[in-house]
């Protein structure tokens, strides 16, 4: 699926490949592929920053894929944003309105309560 991330690197502005999660007990940094959402403790990387990723001294880094390439939609996206847009585009079905209930006329009163007289 195309993500529509960036890197979170300063000044970078192209599309995210990878996400970078810190786990400090072990002092390792692990960089897998792009995450499906966005989480507050990851870094989204390009395929160049990725790459060139460094790890501060006595860190290990952790690559669970050699290589990240940026990838399109796939097929099943497509299907699944045209069926949306043509689930938006089909007519809404007419709401019936209720006709108007003729108001009772009130005969007598006592107290709270009160005696209606029916119409019709």
């Amino acid at each position: 699926m195309r993500s529509g991330r960036q890197c979170s690197r300063s000044a970078c502005g192209r599309a995210a490949v990878a996400t970078l999660t810190y786990v400090y007990s072990d002092s390792t940094a692990v960089l897998g592929p792009l995450a499906q959402l966005a989480e507050p403790h990851s870094y989204d990387l390009c395929s160049e920053h990725a790459e060139r990723l460094t790890a501060p001294r006595g860190w290990e880094v952790v690559r669970l894929t050699p290589e990240f390439v940026p990838t399109g939609p796939s097929p099943d996206d497509l299907v699944a944003l045209a069926e949306a847009v043509r689930e938006a585009g089909r007519p809404r079905p007419a709401v019936a309105v209720a006709e108007p209930v003729p108001a009772a006329s009130e005969i007598t009163r006592r107290g709270h309560l009160r005696v209606l007289r029916g119409e019709g």
